[in-house]
């Protein structure tokens, strides 16, 4: 059977795994239903060497998974995560979630399935194999620190010589693959201000040390001061979410807070940043009479693909003739980066946005949903890598 065979005969199976996990969904870090059902289905194999609990730390129990099959090199490592979002599904499909206020809002639920059809279809070839595969299943990727960092450094790529990756997208056509060599996704840090002034009745603002307007000043020094010293080639975002203070017309309030986010590709840009908001921080507050607060939090690295591998994505896609294109960079977070810090790799998107289907609503929000036909081609597409990297044949 051809790739595309093998995959469009498991994509009703991949169907019915993915609406189950969509009706199920579970937080970041609190995922122990979707981590038995995950389990369930690997365990019917004898063949796979299963491991659990990885990435259990003092910190999280770590309900991360691996499952490898076959020995010796090369060593070719597959990810998916599994966690859902807070926000309450408003779809009126048979499949909408029963978890009250909770919702696979980002596609984990289909990037789960789809590892596990290619566990099916990897152990149904298991004669082929020249190699080893590793079939990664993460927890924890919505909310930092993540799951990627505690399952990597509790050895999830030991042995492995490559790692790849994909996530759903709702913006891109369905079936359509997007990848680049280089920086694919940013860092997003985010920061957390609180400023501390001297509060007072609205009508005497002489007498008060105004946060509100100190924080308006700051908003403004940060953006100017980050455009001004960042070139525009490298790509930072810095993006004020929230500005909380006070609860009256008439009172200048005692305090402000700021919250935030930094968006960035490149660790030197993201560490000069840091400073800028050191600076004016200190310099904005200090010469307006007030003190301050700042919480600046690192998120995940930017995930920066390597070269050859981007190149065996691009080769995969255009191979089984779908449709290619060569991905802008975006300013969202993903911490596979943690995987291909640590080995080379790469990341890609599959399309799932099919406007007649009413899958084009943007990630994170109470409509969102796939198409899933596009988990057929993410299928292909790991099948596909899987020979390019010759680890197995397809028969």
């Amino acid at each position: 059977m051809s790739i595309k065979d093998i995959a469009s005969a498991k994509l009703p199976e991949m169907i019915d795994n993915r609406r189950h996990m969509h009706m199920h969904p579970e937080l970041s870090f609190k995922e122990k239903e979707t981590y038995k059902f995950i389990l369930n289905h690997l365990s019917k194999y004898p063949d796979l060497h299963i491991r659990e609990n990885v990435g259990a730390n003092k910190e999280n129990e770590g309900v991360g998974i691996i499952a490898s099959i076959g020995e010796g090199h090369p060593h070719i490592a597959i990810r998916a995560d599994f966690d859902a979002l807070p926000i309450e599904d408003q779809k009126e499909v048979a499949y909408k979630s029963q978890n009250p206020g909770v919702m696979h809002a980002c596609g984990h639920d289909g990037h789960t399935s789809t590892l596990l059809g290619l566990v099916d279809t990897v152990v149904a070839n298991k004669a082929n194999l020249k190699g080893t595969v590793s079939f990664i299943f993460q927890y924890g990727e919505e909310e930092q620190p993540g799951g990627a960092k505690a399952m990597t450094e509790d050895g999830a790529l030991n042995g492995v010589d490559k790692v790849y990756g994909q996530h759903y997208w709702s913006q891109f056509d369905t079936n359509e693959i997007q990848a680049r060599p280089g920086a694919l996704i940013a860092s997003p840090d985010g920061f957390y201000i609180t400023i501390k002034g001297s509060g007072g009745h609205a009508a005497y603002p002489d007498t008060t040390v105004d946060p509100i307007v100190i924080a308006a000043e700051l908003i403004t020094n940060l953006q100017t001061a980050v455009s001004r010293q960042i070139s525009p080639i490298d790509n930072a975002v810095v993006t004020v979410g929230s500005v909380k203070g006070g609860d009256a017309f008439n009172v200048i309030p005692d305090s402000v807070r700021i919250v935030g986010t930094v968006r960035t590709f490149k660790q030197e840009v993201k560490e000069k940043i840091h400073e800028i908001f050191k600076q004016e921080v200190e310099y904005t507050t200090k010469k307006r009479g007030a003190s301050y607060d700042m919480d600046y939090r690192y998120g995940y690295p930017a995930v920066v693909n390597h070269e050859e591998e981007a190149k065996v994505i691009e080769t995969a896609a255009l191979e089984l003739g779908l449709p290619y294109k060569e991905a802008d960079p975006l300013m969202i977070g993903e911490d596979f980066s943690h995987y291909i810090l640590e080995k080379p790799g790469a990341f890609f998107y599959t399309g799932t946005g099919n406007q007649d289907k009413n899958t084009r609503h943007a990630h994170h929000t109470d409509m969102f949903d796939l198409d899933e036909d596009g988990m057929e081609s993410a299928l292909m597409m790991f099948m596909k890598i899987l020979e390019l990297e010759s680890v197995i044949e397809w028969k």
